[in-house]
């Protein structure tokens, strides 16, 4: 009787009724778009992260650390690539040589992480190829070639085969001086790298640290980023004396980030839903104050103040139950729509966004469990709404509320 009496008390007012579903429509559509803003952007940032720069998987010496100028290495290298490419789900591997040093030029100089690669395996590992703005991808015969970033290039002034200095220590701590010829000029997500990471190909860099057969980075990009928990188990059993990290433990950041995205969202729906639960009790507490003489009536014929209560929260749950399938749709037709097209921000960040690591270009996403925990918060959200006009309609006394 409580739901058929609630549901004809919804249609009483119409317009009323639309309002409420409308607001909840909308305050779900805008809920479920933030979130999906958010959670674009953190997996954007995971992408570019794993795609582009650290990988899934990384392999280095037990000791290995960047803040020493002689940094530990991996002895027989190549036999432990031939290895990782054997396993199931790696898709690429690179083997990398690093050195700290700095770089100079006729107009300055600047501290910079000088990163020695296999040309081939690192365009297939972090796409450094594909990220080419000027010049050549180690095509010439030359080993003296190297790759700047864009940032850097600008800030020391340099163009297509300018020269310059790579200053570092190799193994044995000399101080090593060598010219090379720019041939190229990148520049990905992260413009913040590459102001301080140039490349060079990486039997140029070995032979200058005195390095054979070494290598002091492998990174492994796998098929799959669910992989990553059971492929680094096996290549640490396989690999006991070896110190496998996976991109989370090499880059805490980029966790953090993912983290806080999703605290940023739900500080913006918290936000919506505190101005839909407003709407609410402020239309409800109408709905009540309009049918005063109504429930005096009903509490006259016997109605107990539980049912009344139950009716008040009922009409209000339909309400909702009505306004969130049109809110669900909206969304999630919006949503794919954006996922394809992408919002591209460059108009409003500029390179501001690259300058943290994120792309200017923002796909929208959410997973269905989210599309489900804010239909839940929305449904909470709006019965709690409905204790205050029902509170209010059983503080009514019957006789008081007939006289009106």
């Amino acid at each position: 009787m409580i739901t058929t009496i609630a549901w004809r008390n919804i249609w009483r007012n119409k317009t009323r009724s639309i309002v409420i579903m409308t607001s909840v429509a909308l305050g779900l559509w805008a809920g479920a778009f933030i979130a999906a803003l958010y959670w674009g952007m953190g997996q954007e940032r995971m992408r570019i992260a794993i795609e582009n720069e650290i990988a899934h998987l990384q392999v280095h010496a037990p000791d290995f650390t960047l803040e020493f100028t002689n940094i530990p290495a991996i002895a027989n290298v190549n036999e432990l690539t031939a290895q990782i490419t054997a396993m199931q789900g790696v898709k690429a591997v690179s083997a990398r040589t690093i050195a700290m040093g700095m770089l100079a030029t006729a107009t300055g100089s600047a501290g910079i992480q000088i990163n020695g690669i296999e040309p081939n395996a690192e365009a297939a590992t972090s796409q450094l190829k594909s990220k080419l703005k000027e010049g050549t991808y180690f095509e010439t015969k030359k080993t003296n070639t190297v790759l700047v970033g864009a940032k850097l290039a600008k800030k020391l002034k340099l163009k297509l085969n300018s020269k310059v200095v790579l200053t570092f220590q190799d193994k044995e701590d000399n101080l090593v001086s060598a010219a090379f010829r720019v041939e190229g000029i990148y520049q990905s997500y992260n413009t913040a790298l590459d102001e301080r990471n140039v490349y060079v190909p990486i039997t140029t860099l070995n032979n200058l640290l005195g390095l054979q057969h070494e290598a002091h980075e492998v990174a492994v990009l796998l098929q799959s980023d669910d992989l990553t928990p059971s492929v680094k188990a096996a290549l640490a059993a396989q690999n006991p004396a070896l110190k496998v990290q996976d991109w989370k433990e090499i880059s805490p950041e980029t966790g953090l980030i993912l983290s806080t995205m999703g605290q940023a969202s739900m500080v913006f729906v918290v936000i919506i839903l505190l101005a839909l639960a407003f709407g609410i009790i402020n239309t409800m507490l109408m709905a009540v104050l309009e049918r005063t003489r109504e429930i005096g009536v009903l509490m006259a014929l016997g109605m107990n103040k539980l049912k009344l209560f139950a009716m008040i929260l009922t009409e209000t749950f339909m309400l909702v139950m009505v306004g969130c399938p049109f809110g669900l749709l909206l969304a999630w037709a919006v949503i794919q729509l954006l996922a394809r097209k992408g919002i591209d921000l460059t108009a409003i960040a500029g390179q501001t966004m690259q300058d943290f690591g994120f792309s200017n270009v923002i796909y929208p996403g959410l997973p269905a469990s989210q599309y489900l925990q804010i239909v839940i918060l929305v449904v909470i959200t709006a019965v709690v709404s409905a204790f205050f006009p029902a509170i209010r309609a059983l503080r009514l006394r019957p006789v008081e509320a007939i006289r009106g």
